[in-house]
């Protein structure tokens, strides 16, 4: 990893593109920090002191570097951003007109990215309006003084706007990211935030009752995941491509035997991430509601707290965004038809649709093992840590997770674009 990142710090190209992610990176945190207009920032850190936050709250809080709790104009993070890419991705298999555009090109993605940028901005509206409104009841629990002093109607739209206006600005930090620097740029940014909080997290587990026991204990649980999570997301199924001979004028292409790879985990951890998201959603709305009203009770009661019923909608959710997220992007019968035009086949299997029956049985099979690999990273250490009452809802496999395949892609992306720079024996 260290020996990809030297080598691209001596090729302009890279090196810029790396500096410039940085750049965006710190940019990201230093907003993180810029409290909301008319916040009391002595409140604020008080409260911050004597926090006791439910897990939606510390979820959020996570993903946004910190910035929710501080009452930042990042204090929603890039959770908007996700959970519109969320909405218009499942859309696509409801409404035609948004499959039809995928469809397109370039010049439909653009639309599509479009909508996107408007449903981010709707919801960092409705999410901003259900922050400033609980920042004095029910976001720090355990505090009695007020975050927002004298919120009068003014205030609180100045504050709701000021929000949805970091929303914006975190979501074009990203597709900046995504455009102009090395990885996804969505990943990017909550990698970042992971790692903001991961010095308070270890600190917060050194002063438990399990002092340096739990640390150790953590230490533990991160390298196992850290090589798990390396080892599958290198497997990968070869299927053996075998070329037919083309004659074009007088020279002869083809004729060659490659293979087609597929991995094990075709998602990455987009399903954790999406499921994450979505969970956070009845968190979200019954905030709005009657807190004595049944279907609140009902939220809180199996929605906002670790119970059997969230970890079973939790591994639920992966299971479902595995399997979509890898049927849109691994479309078997355009692989198909590319190999077909191009004389390939795969020995044994006729070319067409049968070689594109073939390509789905055999993701859909990888596509379980994958589901279950993911299913299990993200839910046996985050239910082991709660149990043993350290690190709450703030710290868990799906963070571990996160980090550990957003690092792994980035040195990926690295090394991709290094072999695109480096020709060795080309000239030779």
């Amino acid at each position: 990893m260290f020996r990809a990142f030297a080598s691209a710090l001596h090729t302009p190209d890279l090196r810029k593109k790396l500096l410039f992610t940085l750049a965006i990176m710190a940019l990201y945190r230093i907003g993180s920090f810029i409290p909301v207009p008319f916040v009391s920032l002595s409140n604020v850190r008080q409260c911050m002191v004597d926090q006791g936050t439910g897990d939606f709250v510390s979820m959020v809080n996570l993903f946004s570097g910190g910035g929710l709790l501080q009452l930042s104009i990042f204090s929603l993070g890039i959770m908007p951003y996700i959970t519109a890419s969320i909405i218009i991705q499942l859309l696509r298999v409801v409404i035609p007109r948004f499959d039809a555009l995928h469809k397109e090109g370039q010049s439909g993605n653009a639309k599509l990215l479009e909508y996107t940028r408007y449903l981010t901005i709707g919801l960092g509206v409705l999410q901003s309006a259900v922050v400033v409104s609980v920042a004095n009841s029910q976001l720090f629990q355990t505090c009695t003084l007020d975050p927002i002093p004298n919120a009068t109607p003014w205030i609180i739209t100045l504050a709701i706007l000021t929000m949805t206006a970091g929303t914006g600005l975190v979501m074009w930090l990203a597709e900046l990211v995504t455009d102009h620097g090395i990885g996804n740029g969505m990943s990017i940014l909550i990698f970042t935030g992971i790692c903001a909080n991961f010095p308070t997290m270890l600190n917060n587990v050194r002063q438990s009752s399990g002092g340096f026991t739990w640390m150790l204990l953590v230490f533990v649980v991160f390298l196992a995941i850290t090589f798990v999570v390396t080892f599958v997301e290198e497997c990968q199924r070869r299927i053996p491509v075998q070329y037919a001979k083309r004659v074009i004028g007088r020279r002869t292409y083809g004729g060659s035997t490659t293979y087609l790879p597929i991995k094990i985990n075709m998602a990455n951890v987009i399903p954790v991430i999406f499921a994450s998201s979505l969970l956070m959603i009845p968190t979200m709305a019954a905030s709005f509601g009657d807190p004595n009203s049944g279907w609140v009770q009902f939220i809180n009661r199996y929605f906002a707290s670790r119970s059997v019923a969230y970890l079973v909608a939790y591994g639920l959710l992966i299971f479902f965004f595995t399997f979509f997220y890898t049927e849109i992007t691994f479309d078997t019968d355009e692989v198909a038809d590319n190999m077909k035009r191009y004389g390939g086949f795969i020995p044994g299997v006729h070319a067409g649709k049968p070689t594109a029956d073939f390509l789905h049985y055999v993701s859909v099979r990888l596509t379980w093992v994958g589901a279950v690999y993911l299913a299990v990273v993200a839910l046996v250490p985050t239910t082991m840590f709660s149990q043993m009452g350290i690190l709450g809802g703030s710290f868990g496999g799906t963070s571990i997770m996160i980090l550990v395949g957003v690092g792994l892609q980035t040195v990926k992306d690295v090394d991709a674009q290094l072999q695109e720079r480096h020709y060795e024996g080309f000239l030779r």
